[in-house]
């Protein structure tokens, strides 16, 4: 079993700076890739920055130049550092991990989600 867990998130001004922590645990054999998906209130769930192990990270436009997305592979661990936040960025965060476990079975996995909220 694994377990998808972040957190971090909270109510900030515009302007104003968080960082997001996600931590996968349990049966894990391999981590592919980790990243940060967000859904607004009536919105489809977006991409915002994702990062595949040994590559370099992926955006979404709206976030380039702003946020920064990390990983400790020792502790399968990821990180979003939100700068300059907007208005816009209110959102729900999810972290995602796609993953090998120890049976070789390749999955995709959801944290709970964690919100920020960004006041004007």
């Amino acid at each position: 079993q694994v377990q998808v867990v972040e957190s971090g998130g909270g109510l900030v001004q515009a302007g104003g700076s968080l960082r997001l922590s996600c931590a996968a645990s349990g049966n894990i054999f391999r981590i592919h890739v980790m990243g940060w998906y967000r859904q607004a209130p009536g919105k489809q769930r977006d991409l915002v920055a994702t990062l595949r192990t040994g590559a370099i990270p992926n955006y979404a436009d709206s976030v380039k130049g702003r946020f920064t997305i990390s990983r400790d592979n020792a502790k399968n661990t990821v990180y979003l550092q939100m700068n300059s936040l907007k208005p816009d960025d209110t959102a729900l965060y999810y972290c995602n991990a796609v993953l090998q476990d120890r049976y070789y079975s390749t999955r995709e996995y959801w944290g709970q989600g964690t919100q920020v909220t960004v006041s004007s």
